[in-house]
């Protein structure tokens, strides 16, 4: 999960819930790595990734069209609002896990 989280430039507790929420429904799985077997191998499920690479091409490319049009300011405010989503998304799902235990 750490470097998928570095990978993905997000915390490893973000990794972990999405990970956890898109394994449920069979869209990744976790297998456990052959070279080491305390590793685990997070992968799109077979039947899901000829769909999720077309949206993927299609955002990726609508996200390098709006970030080129932006000057370096701009573009840091962007990211810098997304890495705020990112921490609330991460506080909202720890308040969640938090109110399960009780």
């Amino acid at each position: 999960m750490n470097e998928l989280a570095a990978r993905l430039e997000v915390a490893p507790t973000t990794v972990s819930l999405m990970v956890s929420e898109l394994s449920r429904p069979g869209v990744l799985q976790r297998t456990a790595d052959p070279a080491d077997r305390r590793r685990r191998i997070v992968a799109i499920a077979p039947a899901y990734a000829a769909p999720i690479g077309e949206w993927l091409s299609g955002s990726a490319s609508a996200w390098e069209c709006v970030m080129r049009g932006l000057n370096p300011a701009e573009r840091a405010t962007v990211i810098t609002a997304l890495h705020a989503y990112e921490a609330a998304l991460e506080q909202a799902g720890d308040r969640h896990r938090n109110a399960q235990l009780r």
